[in-house]
């Protein structure tokens, strides 16, 4: 534990010294997402090899760099990349980043993924904002010793993403007029390998809308280190058991990347409005 803060601190301390500003919100975008990243203002970009003991993204879709700048006129950090456990990355390193965002002193994490439709009246395209989450991921990122300076030992789980940001996000979709946005768990499995016909039928029996490989852990350190989540999935496809369909990464990708205006029209609308959410 010594060696990781260590990393953690030299990681923020770099990060003060070389960002314009802190924002009070942060986001983190998974794969084929960074258009997101792009519709910013930005400001200033820091590659995540230049961070102190980041670790380094092996996967297409994401392009490993920080973010500074603003959305809809409000600032904000993006994270446009991820770490993910199939990687070869403890749950520990695959959160690394958010751990810094807290200690850097985010309060709002906006943490985005593409994922595989479980509830058979989803469709590609359609937007999920997460209401809860299984962990199937067979580690979890607060295993070992607790510091007591970044969180309790035992964090409640009762409510991983804060009520007032579903509602916000949900009435943002209406205000924006988005019409497949709906809300869901999400169940994060360890990958690589996609689901059998077999298993997705056994997690849509456990009560999961969707499936991905990542957000789960970054979900607990965030609330473990008291900052508020909102979570958004992309449905980048639907597969019924009774007939099973292959995917392909391109496919994916494809997907998401049709999605991608209403995501950012979404998100916009939702960050615009976060500053007087925040206010004490």
């Amino acid at each position: 534990m010594c060696d990781y803060l260590t990393q953690v601190n030299e990681a923020v301390a770099y990060l003060r010294g070389e960002l314009p500003f802190v924002p009070a919100i942060a986001m983190q975008l998974g794969t084929g997402l960074a258009g997101i990243g792009h519709a910013m203002a930005i400001h200033h970009r820091i590659g995540y090899e230049a961070i102190p003991h980041f670790p380094r993204s092996t996967v297409a879709g994401h392009e490993g760099v920080l973010l500074a700048g603003t959305l809809a006129e409000v600032p904000l950090l993006v994270l446009s990349g991820r770490f993910h456990y199939y990687e070869g990355y403890d749950t520990r390193a695959v959160t690394m980043p958010v751990r810094v965002m807290q200690l850097l002193g985010i309060k709002t994490m906006i943490i985005v993924n593409a994922a595989g439709g479980l509830n058979p009246l989803f469709a590609p395209g359609t937007i999920m904002v997460i209401r809860d989450h299984l962990n199937f991921l067979g580690e979890n990122p607060l295993r070992g010793t607790n510091l007591e300076a970044w969180g309790e030992r035992f964090p409640d789980m009762s409510e991983p993403y804060h009520p007032g940001l579903i509602k916000l996000a949900l009435d943002s979709a209406s205000t924006a007029g988005i019409a497949q946005v709906v809300s869901g768990v999400y169940v994060c499995i360890p990958g690589p390998s996609l689901e059998t016909p077999s298993e997705t039928r056994w997690l849509r029996g456990c009560g999961a809308d969707a499936v991905g490989m990542s957000s789960v852990p970054e979900v607990i350190v965030a609330r473990h280190g008291g900052l508020d989540v909102l979570g958004l999935s992309v449905i980048a496809n639907v597969n019924d058991p009774n007939n099973f369909q292959p995917i392909s990464l391109d496919e994916i990708f494809a997907a998401v990347h049709a999605t991608e205006p209403h995501l950012i029209t979404l998100i916009a609308t939702i960050v615009a409005q976060l500053p007087a959410y925040q206010k004490p």
